[in-house]
């Protein structure tokens, strides 16, 4: 796994424990790179490595280390995941993948599915046959592949960051229409990832309802601040726990072929 830090990193226990199920002689490290620099020199002294995770900070800044892209982590602008082809006395050729659109798309179909189905109690606030909409709060790597995927379920999308760039909104343009319009808020920042578990994104918590669906990218804890807060208001809540399952499984058949 490349990152930093790299106390949060989920994928060193799931990697290790696959690779005793399924009788693979291999080891998963970690990586906490301070700088994206020393990249190369990983690869270079590291001869054995044959793939990568990549995460917090270097989805997008792994970029241009890489030899090819697929086309979807082309498109999206962001990769997660490198296979490392290594072939005697050449250069080893790196190639990025995304494999977060596949974790978050498929762990939130359904969630979206059942936003789209009629609300028959209350016919006259029926509201399914509007567009659905989604907030990503943050502009990380992360969230350009739940940018992706939220539009290939169908639904319309927009950025929500402290420091916005044209066709973005800021935490203090969230007015009431905002959470009327918007019934999919998603969370693509750390804020509320252990240890900072009393963090949270800076959205109006008051105005959600039965209506909304918060999805936290955060697998830890289990229950984010942002999660809770949208209980209480009483949102449809989900964590990135079956997102990281759903992702790992993808990588390793792309490790895996």
């Amino acid at each position: 796994m490349l990152g930093y830090p790299l106390s949060h990193s989920f994928s060193s226990g799931y990697f290790t424990e696959k690779f005793y199920s399924e009788g693979i002689f291999a080891v998963y490290e970690n990586f906490p790179l301070p700088v994206i620099e020393q990249f190369p020199q990983l690869i270079k002294f590291k001869s054995q490595l044959v793939g990568l995770n990549v995460t917090i900070p270097y989805k997008q800044t792994i970029i241009p280390y890489l030899d090819e892209l697929d086309p979807e982590a082309a498109e999206i602008g962001a990769v997660n995941v490198i296979l490392i082809e290594r072939i005697k006395n050449k250069k080893p050729r790196l190639v990025g993948y995304n494999s977060d659109i596949i974790g978050f798309r498929e762990s939130i179909r359904p969630f979206v599915e059942a936003l789209r189905i009629p609300n028959k109690k209350t016919p006259s606030e029926n509201i399914s046959n509007l567009p659905l909409k989604a907030l990503i709060l943050g502009t990380g790597g992360a969230s350009k592949a739940i940018n992706y995927g939220l539009n290939q379920l169908g639904v319309e999308t927009l950025f929500v960051s402290r420091n916005p760039t044209p066709g973005q909104v800021t935490y203090q343009d969230l007015d009431k229409k905002y959470y009327e319009d918007y019934r999919i808020i998603v969370n693509t920042t750390p804020l509320g990832m252990y240890p900072q578990v009393e963090t949270c994104p800076p959205i109006d918590y008051s105005a959600l309802n039965s209506r909304h669906l918060l999805f936290d990218a955060v697998y830890n804890p289990e229950k984010t601040l942002f999660l809770k807060k949208g209980e209480e208001r009483g949102a449809t809540i989900k964590n990135g726990l079956e997102m990281l399952h759903l992702q790992a499984e993808a990588a390793w058949k792309i490790w895996n072929p």
